[in-house]
């Protein structure tokens, strides 16, 4: 294909929203109060309308038979290249909104980069979801402020979140082959970039929501090579489940 490169960097973006986007909407309906409820269900629609507007373009890249729904539900877990971050399960609230927070940091600073893009479509794209992305921001860090400068309680959860998830935090810096043409191209964000900014603020955060930043120099990767951990085929199985079952369904 003559635009490979360009097609696995929009799945290595759209991946993470499409992912994040599914967790989030298992706990429609589940929520700890109904405003919050309402509001995580709001973020993951505009994450999957993020996506919507990433497959539709890697969809023309791809060409054949490929289609917005072929990319995001008929790929077997290895063709996924999602960092393992998005696909972490939602143990309690404080799990989901820490997953949330330590992502919306990242992607609130990918986003303002990619608006620069040579690339006219993903400039577009861009510009659209940093407006999402900075309300999405604003909510998980008010939350994490909130229960960690909260009851004892609150605090001692979203610490056990923090301390869980944050070996997970490094690989959004990592590069692929594909990550490192568009940059070349112009096209790409050099995530690298990224990182210092990244735990600056997170850390910042951190310290006003009363939590101490983990100290640890290992840290998990593998997901932007299609290896994931063992959440993520239980989470395949009920999304790809009626695209598999009834194949080419209409409504």
């Amino acid at each position: 294909m003559k635009n490979e490169n360009l097609y696995n960097y929009i799945l290595g973006i759209a991946d993470n929203n499409l992912i994040l986007g599914q967790r989030l909407g298992e706990l429609c309906g589940h929520g700890p109060s109904l405003e919050t409820d309402i509001a995580c269900t709001n973020i993951s629609l505009d994450l999957l309308g993020q996506v919507r507007s990433y497959y539709q373009y890697a969809s023309k890249l791809k060409g054949e038979e490929t289609t917005e729904d072929s990319i995001a539900f008929l790929r077997k877990e290895r063709e996924y290249v999602n960092v393992l971050l998005v696909e972490q399960p939602n143990t309690d609230f404080a799990y989901t909104i820490v997953r949330q927070f330590l992502f919306d940091i990242y992607h609130n600073l990918f986003l303002e980069e990619l608006q620069k893009s040579h690339d006219i479509t993903l400039t577009a794209i861009a510009k659209k979801s940093i407006k999402e992305a900075n309300y999405h921001k604003r909510f998980s860090s008010d939350w994490v402020r909130r229960l960690g400068d909260g009851t004892p309680e609150s605090n001692a959860k979203i610490q056990e979140a923090i301390d869980n998830l944050w070996t997970y935090t490094d690989e959004l810096f990592h590069q692929t082959e594909a990550d490192k043409a568009m940059v070349k191209e112009g096209i790409g964000v050099d995530v690298t970039l990224l990182k210092s900014k990244y735990y600056e603020i997170v850390n910042e955060v951190l310290t006003e929501a009363t939590i101490t930043v983990p100290d640890t120099k290992w840290f998990q990767k593998g997901g932007k090579n299609g290896i994931h951990t063992e959440h993520m085929g239980y989470l395949l199985n009920d999304m790809q489940f009626m695209q598999r079952t009834y194949p080419n369904m209409e409504w």
